[in-house]
């Protein structure tokens, strides 16, 4: 075991033992981390990490199916992320609840509303919009649940999601995706010709990124074209983002193509990210691991050696940009000035559960090897 990996370990069992909750509510974030976990699970078999997730469900799953502190009406696509660990736990424990819960978040989407283009809303409070992060907490669960439940029914709707956010919010120049789109062009930070937002924010581009690659992992590989699409825009945007890496670090800046402006800074959530992706594309046999195996493991490895940071004795995952988003007010303008007054904190789940997401995929192509 390398000195870096045994570092990790020892912060990812104080993380999980000090685990407080990210909100008290039905959450996206906390959902990051038990994604990571559920992964460390399958590729050690220490049950440490599913009794972590029967632990924490236990909070907001009823027998009935039924979610404590979430509400439909709200139309939140962040809601439906923390769904995909449902998956694992019925397969694990074969307990009808995590079924009938699945069906509960089903019914949200199967309602959700949606643009004139028809992809979904980000939210209720967000009409009109989609934004890259929207694509990571719908799309993997709904294709899932297409595959496993549903006879691929739906295969066409989630393809044309995609598609539409490759049609609408793609920067052929850069090879980059904007944060997010109104389709009706009246958003305070939306161009009134095209509905984008302005600038090309990392975490967006990262959720995007593992979007694609976890949605591919779920569909039927039988239904070739389908999988091909998502093969072709998951190349695309693995090539686009890797034309702005740092040479010296292999981590990205917050503002992705702003490495000129002086505080802009290697932010550790989206790079965790992209090492996720590439390290499963790798894994599932979408990128070629001689030339890109090595990448993925450099960003992996840079984060444990620059972002692991020791405080009064205790290690912390520093430089994670906290929340970024879109209106509803001015003040979310996406803006580069925007996007770097949000504050950098430590030990944010969407970080930590990145990096053990792609710790996980790592320790998986090791194995292969």
């Amino acid at each position: 075991m390398h000195g870096e990996d045994r570092r990790f370990e020892q912060y990812v069992t104080s993380y999980l033992e000090n685990y407080q909750n990210a909100k008290s509510n039905w959450n996206y974030e906390d959902g990051c981390v038990l994604m990571g976990v559920s992964l460390l699970y399958q590729v050690t078999g220490d049950e440490y990490y599913k009794n972590f997730i029967v632990r924490y469900m236990k909070q907001f799953i009823n027998e009935d199916g039924s979610i404590n502190y979430y509400n439909k009406e709200h139309y939140n696509i962040d809601n439906i992320s923390t769904g995909k660990i449902l998956f694992f736990l019925y397969e694990e424990t074969k307990e009808e609840k995590y079924r009938l819960a699945i069906e509960t978040l089903m019914d949200q989407l199967r309602s959700q509303p949606r643009t004139k283009s028809d992809n979904f809303w980000h939210k209720k409070i967000y009409p009109n919009q989609v934004w890259l992060d929207g694509l990571y907490m719908a799309q993997p669960f709904y294709m899932e649940y297409e595959t496993k439940f549903n006879q691929k029914k739906n295969y066409n709707d989630i393809i044309s999601q995609f598609k539409n956010v490759r049609k609408f919010l793609f920067n052929e120049e850069k090879k980059l995706y904007y944060h997010g789109y109104d389709e009706a062009r009246i958003q305070y930070w939306a161009n009134k010709d095209t509905g984008l937002s302005s600038n090309f924010w990392l975490r967006a581009v990262g959720w995007y990124i593992m979007a694609l690659i976890d949605t591919m992992e779920k569909i039927s590989k039988e239904i070739f074209e389908h999988y091909k699409t998502l093969e072709t825009l998951f190349k695309e945007s693995i090539k686009g983002i890797l034309l702005y890496q740092d040479k010296e670090t292999g981590l990205f800046y917050q503002i992705i193509d702003r490495a000129d402006i002086d505080n802009n800074y290697l932010e550790t959530s989206g790079s965790a990210m992209i090492a996720y992706g590439l390290l499963k594309g790798c894994r599932l046999g979408v990128l070629q691991k001689e030339k890109y195996q090595a990448v993925g493991e450099k960003i992996v490895m840079s984060l444990l050696n620059n972002k692991l940071v020791e405080e009064d004795g205790i290690i912390k995952l520093k430089d994670i940009c906290s929340v970024a988003g879109l209106g509803p007010d001015n003040t979310r303008d996406g803006s580069v000035l925007y996007y770097l007054s949000e504050p950098v904190v430590c030990n944010d789940q969407k970080g930590v559960g990145a990096l053990i997401m792609a710790y996980a995929q790592l320790l998986m192509l090791r194995l292969d090897d």
